[in-house]
C-alpha cells in the first residue's frame, strides 16, 4: 500500500503582479461557455478582493461586460449574493455598473 499523499498546501497572501491580473483578460473560455463570464467569475475565484477591484477596471476598460450571464442564467453580481464572503467583490462590480 502507498502512503498517504500530503493535501496540496493552500497559498494565501499570493503576489498578484499587474501583469499577472491583465493576464486574466486573455483566459479561454470552454467550448459554449460565455468569455467575459468566465473571466469575471475565474478573477473572482482566484484574486483578492484589491487585485480583483484592480481586475474588474481593466476588464471593463478593455470593453468587457459585466452583465453578461453564466451557464445558470445569473450575472457574477447575482450569484455572489449568495456567497458568505462575496460582498467586497459585489462591491468592486457595483462601481463600475
Amino acid at each position: 500500500m502507498l502512503p498517504a499523499r500530503k493535501d496540496k498546501k493552500k497559498v494565501v497572501d499570493e503576489v498578484w503582479t499587474p501583469e499577472r491580473v491583465r493576464s486574466f483578460l486573455e483566459l479561454e473560455a470552454p467550448a459554449g461557455a460565455d468569455a467575459d463570464f468566465h473571466r469575471l467569475r475565474r478573477a473572482y475565484q482566484s484574486m483578492r478582493v484589491e487585485d480583483f477591484e484592480d481586475f474588474v477596471e481593466l476588464f471593463v476598460g478593455a470593453g468587457g461586460k459585466l452583465d453578461t450571464r453564466g451557464p445558470e442564467g445569473r450575472t457574477l453580481l447575482e450569484e455572489l449574493a449568495h456567497h458568505a464572503h462575496g460582498a467586497p467583490f459585489a462591491a468592486a462590480l457595483e462601481r463600475h455598473v
